[in-house]
């Protein structure tokens, strides 16, 4: 027998099909509280889409370690090998809104969220291993770029390209833009990254600066322009259409959890700055060390709750896992919980997508979406400290190792010109096959071709400190557009790390 339809306060409703009215023909009485509820709600059912990286699709499933990596952090998770846990992942573009196309032109966001044994821990990342800016000061000017310009209310790729070429530490991120990589064929195709340096810390009290990769188990596909334009002709949702029909036939998509791995006092003599988020770590260097695999194995039954409501953020750390002076991961552990807690209210972190999966205590009181009971363990501990025995305390076992820092308070600009252009131009020159390079060119020329003139130049200017062929291949394209050269599967392009 069917449930009983109720009013959300659990009262029983006697129809769903009519409005309560005055006769037959209306009007309609504001008595009516169903409909009164019914419209309400419906006014209320969407939220304020992400500023950034609207267009998601996610997926859930399960890490497993593979590897022993304990030496360098106590992070329970990674205690011994075996130890598994459920983890939700979403992927989206970065620009578009929510009814843009999959297939365009954008870096990708690479989501992670494990629901450890000690609490939520988060890797937000991308699918390429650098970013745009290195400092969090510069990120809503860059953010302002990628959207609609006020006045058109269109994209503006003057203002993309204005932007970049002001700021030549965004460089090494437009060549993969723009390169093969700039549009993957969907989620089950690409790399992850968590991007910035983050740091391990074991019991000793041993710090270790860490980069986190997700080094896909499925070949690495993407599309060229033309191939992507077709194809947004016929859908606007292959991502989710594939990523959601994938899973569903039972063929789950693997990634490999690997890390980068550098001593804490090694940062001050690697010859680059590890922090610097434009930056990749050197494999030669650095190698990448297996730590586990992670199989997504279930698409969520309701995507707006484990998907839409899914809020990442590198401040859900765990025990064993720090951070470092990268300067937009500081901003970035901000910036990211606030987002959540404006877009979907103060105790975001209760719903059913970010909820732990272990206990929680806290004092954190009131506010919008208080609908769960006092969790501090005493009825009457709604502060700390207090005299009650059973109510929740902090836990000084877990309180992480001292930071060293040694520097005067200032607001720094890198001083060495060169160095924005070094690992750019080892990708263009050294790592690119020149078909790759004819297809950059072709793909930036593209982007380009909607600039004035003055910009257009400011760029190339950019372009030659990375390469002379750089500059003159883009300009020539400029002149001359042409046929891309069809491709339907390209392994990656490296970055001047790999």
């Amino acid at each position: 027998m069917a449930p009983r339809q109720t009013t959300t306060a659990g009262a029983p409703v006697p129809t769903n099909e009519t409005s309560q009215t005055a006769g037959p023909r209306g009007p309609v009485l504001l008595e009516d509280y169903q409909l009164i509820e019914k419209l309400a709600h419906q006014n209320r059912e969407r939220i304020p889409e992400r500023v950034v990286h609207a267009k998601g699709w996610g997926a859930q499933g399960t890490f497993t370690v593979t590897h022993d990596i304990s030496k360098y952090t106590r992070a329970s998770i990674f205690s011994k090998v075996g130890n598994s846990c459920d983890i939700l992942s979403r992927w989206s573009t970065v620009a578009g809104e929510q009814g843009a196309a999959d297939a365009e032109r954008d870096v990708r966001g690479f989501s992670v969220k494990f629901y450890t044994d000690e609490g939520n821990w988060d890797v937000v990342g991308n699918n390429t291993p650098i970013f745009f800016v290195r400092d969090p000061y510069k990120f809503p000017d860059f953010i302002r770029t990628q959207k609609r310009h006020p006045k058109t209310n269109l994209r503006s790729p003057e203002a993309m390209f204005d932007f970049w070429a002001a700021q030549p530490e965004s460089v090494h991120q437009v060549t993969i833009l723009m390169s093969d990589r700039g549009i993957p064929m969907n989620p089950m195709h690409m790399h992850g990254y968590g991007s910035h340096t983050y740091s391990f810390w074991n019991d000793a009290g041993e710090r270790h600066w860490v980069k986190f990769h997700f080094r896909c188990q499925q070949p690495i596909r993407n599309y060229t322009n033309a191939q992507a334009e077709k194809l947004i002709g016929q859908t606007r949702e292959s991502y989710q259409e594939d990523l959601y029909n994938a899973i569903d036939e039972g063929n789950f998509p693997k990634w490999e959890l690997n890390i980068q791995v550098m001593a804490e006092e090694e940062a001050r003599t690697c010859g680059f700055n590890p922090f610097d988020l434009t930056k990749v770590w050197p494999h030669g260097d650095y190698p990448l060390i297996p730590v586990g695999m992670l199989e997504f194995n279930k698409n969520p039954d309701n995507y707006w709750i484990f998907v839409e409501n899914a809020a990442y953020s590198p401040s859900n750390k765990v025990p064993g896992i720090g951070y470092s002076p990268d300067k937009m991961l500081q901003g970035r552990v901000f910036a990211y919980a606030d987002a959540h807690r404006y877009r979907l209210g103060t105790h975001y972190e209760a719903l059913p997508a970010n909820a732990p999966q272990v206990p929680v205590h806290h004092y954190h009181k009131d506010g919008t979406m208080r609908f769960f009971p006092q969790v501090t363990g005493h009825p009457d501990a709604y502060y700390e400290p207090n005299q009650y025995g059973e109510s929740a305390k902090p836990d000084a076992s877990v309180k992480e190792p001292p930071l060293r820092i040694e520097a005067d308070a200032d607001r720094y600009r890198q001083n060495e010109e060169d160095e924005d252009y070094v690992q750019p131009r080892k990708l263009y020159a050294e790592v690119m096959e020149q078909d790759e390079r004819n297809r950059l060119h072709s793909n930036m020329a593209a982007a380009m071709a909607p600039c004035s003139e003055s910009v257009k130049e400011r760029w190339l200017a950019v372009l030659k400190k990375v390469h002379p062929d750089y500059e003159a291949g883009v300009r020539a394209a400029l002149r001359h557009p042409k046929d891309e050269v069809a491709i339907s599967v390209t392994e990656e392009t490296p970055t001047a790390a790999e």
